[in-house]
């Protein structure tokens, strides 16, 4: 008789970040998981004595793949920054579980913007961002706060039904939020 499969914490966050996609945080549980990984619960308690600590291993994925999602762009400095702002909004048309799961739930907690935007995670943006715009890092977080407000406003009520995906009309949106903020600063300059 073969030995029954091994069944690893990266499956059981996997199945959970499965969960968290298809149904939303709030369905992720022992049963859950160890029905989307044909197991018992034994294996899932084994690797998460609490549920809480599976939810948070789940959203550490999330925001990975969140990570992910966004740098998927190509084209040149402005294209670059336009991409991920649309990039950023369509993660919400997209996967609107995984989107609430980030910025909804209360997992994120003590990672406020302020403290997001010095973050190393977040320095490839802000290095093509400071390229594209010629301005010294502080300005460029500026303008990256401005554009990350307007986004993010525009992906929430898209996450929670309260607005349609227009991706011509928020590019356009995006475009003038964008130039403003770079003219703004600029203009803070002299």
């Amino acid at each position: 008789m073969p030995p029954k499969p091994k069944i690893t914490k990266e499956m059981v966050i996997d199945a959970a970040f499965e969960i968290a996609r298809e149904a939303g945080r709030e369905n992720i549980n022992a049963r859950t998981v160890s029905n989307k990984l044909n197991c018992s619960t034994h294996p899932v308690m084994y690797h998460f004595a609490a549920i809480e600590e599976l939810k948070l291993a789940a959203f550490k994925r999330t925001d990975q793949f969140h990570s992910a999602y966004l740098m998927r762009v190509s084209g040149n400095e402005d294209e670059i920054m336009l991409g991920i702002g649309l990039n950023y909004i369509r993660f919400a048309v997209d996967e609107p579980n995984l989107f609430r799961f980030l910025f909804q739930s209360g997992y994120a907690e003590g990672s406020s913007l302020l403290e997001m935007i010095d973050s190393e995670e977040l320095m490839p943006v802000l290095s093509a961002m400071q390229r594209g715009m010629n301005l010294d890092l502080n300005r460029t977080k500026e303008v990256f706060i401005t554009l990350a407000m307007f986004v993010h406003g525009y992906a929430s009520m898209i996450a929670n039904n309260s607005l349609a995906f227009d991706e011509k009309l928020i590019a356009k949106h995006l475009e003038r939020v964008y130039a403003g903020a770079v003219s703004a600063i600029q203009e803070e300059k002299v």
